[in-house]
């Protein structure tokens, strides 16, 4: 297969062995490699670690035609940095492309992969899939308004979503990195392997608040840390449980029910600010707790804040009918480093989120190699260019969008379990 690692060579046994210089498989892999076009849409934080990660795609050979995004000055200084074209509208970029980065806020996600699957192209989605972003009043509030209607509109996005790919050549490819970490795809193997019975997963995200500005606005990002953070260990742990299913009986086993409690901790009257955590939310909540019941029975909890200090939380656990496991994404243990005095490293990127780097630091060799990106996107060119099989479809990108604003449904109501409506 063109995709496979060029150093190494597979045996039937699946293990590989350094058989032949790395000049002569580079060689027999520019033969077969296949050039996807892609243009990316946006111009902000996702689209620069997209690009990132586009320059480690070694199974294609990826063109990237230029970028669009409605601040035109900001498009402009992106493209000019990587020198590509700045595209002046949203068609003209996708007529050029086989596969569309949409990089934008949640509120424009809808409207771009459905425009690209329109013209048969594919749609690499930004998390969360889609959301509600309010009725579009001033006087709209996150903790003012009925989160039924949140679920209604998710719902609703989601299948004008799922009927455009329906109609496409093209399809979505749901950006969600947990699924491609390398952690999540060795507890995957296991699953296939042992045919596991998941009675338990535990995940979490959570560090001390987001840079985004505009995140503290439930009208910008569709809510708080729920879907914000809590899409990652959830959308691994319906992944997971898909993965179980189709291991055992070729058919995914989906949520059927969720229960759930949202909090502003941050803005409770008696919040004593230290200066250490975000705390300037508008409407959102900071803590969240989802109790998944799969349609087997089996759970998931599902843990995500904003209050957490010393860097990212980022963790799953998976206990097994035959084996448990516990998946450190960040923190791991790969790279630690003692440094006496802060200003030392003052030049030197350690690890996102951490408050200071002096002391000890786990330190990610390559942070984004641990979280999956790069693996995400050398999947989807691979999706893409030779039909390889999808790990994170829109199926999975629409179930955890239907179980997020059922969980916020449920925290309404004091944490009343509430059916999930599953893809």
């Amino acid at each position: 297969m063109p995709w496979r690692l060029p150093y190494l060579e597979h045996s039937q046994s699946g293990k590989a062995s350094f058989r032949r210089p790395y000049s002569v498989f580079q060689r027999e892999l520019e033969v077969d490699k296949k050039t996807v076009r892609a243009g990316i849409v946006g111009a902000g934080f996702s689209a620069r670690f997209h690009y990132e990660a586009i320059r480690r795609v070694y199974g294609t050979n990826v063109d990237v035609k230029g970028v669009y995004a409605l601040d035109r000055e900001q498009a402009a200084e992106y493209a000019k940095e990587r020198g590509i074209r700045s595209y002046d509208s949203l068609e003209s970029l996708i007529d050029d492309v086989d596969v569309v980065h949409c990089c934008v806020l949640v509120a424009g996600h809808e409207q771009v992969a459905v425009a690209a699957l329109e013209r048969d192209r594919f749609a690499i989605v930004e998390k969360p899939l889609t959301g509600y972003l309010g009725d579009g009043t001033e006087e709209f509030h996150g903790d003012r308004f009925p989160k039924q209607d949140a679920l209604d509109h998710g719902l609703a996005s989601i299948e004008r979503m799922l009927a455009a790919e329906k109609k496409s050549k093209g399809r979505i490819l749901y950006a969600e990195n947990w699924v491609y970490a390398p952690a999540i795809q060795k507890e995957r193997e296991i699953i296939e392997k042992t045919k596991s019975q998941i009675l338990w997963i535990h995940g979490e995200e959570a560090h001390s608040g987001s840079h985004n500005p505009t995140y503290a606005y439930w009208k910008y990002s569709g809510g708080g840390v729920l879907i914000g953070k809590g899409c990652h260990p959830l959308s691994a742990a319906l992944y997971l449980k898909r993965v179980e299913g189709r291991a055992r009986d070729g058919k995914p086993i989906r949520p059927k029910a969720v229960s759930a409690r949202a909090h502003a901790l941050t803005r409770l009257p008696n919040f004593r600010d230290e200066g250490h955590i975000r705390r300037d939310y508008h409407d959102i909540d900071d803590f969240s707790m989802m109790h998944v019941v799969f349609e087997d029975e089996t759970i998931a909890t599902v843990f995500a804040s904003d209050i957490i200090l010393g860097g990212i939380h980022n963790w799953l656990e998976v206990a097994a009918n035959n084996h448990r496991t516990v998946c450190n994404i960040n923190p791991n243990t790969s790279m630690q480093i003692y440094n006496p005095l802060d200003a030392n490293f003052e030049d030197i990127y350690t690890v996102e989120k951490i408050g200071t780097k002096q002391g000890w630091t786990n330190v990610p060799p390559d942070e984004d190699w641990f979280t999956g990106y790069p693996q995400e996107i050398e999947a989807f060119y691979r999706t893409v260019a030779y039909g390889d099989p999808l790990e994170s479809d829109s199926r999975l990108a629409a179930d955890s969008i239907s179980t997020i604003y059922s969980a916020y449904v449920s925290a309404e109501r004091k944490g009343a379990e509430v059916a999930v409506k599953s893809y």
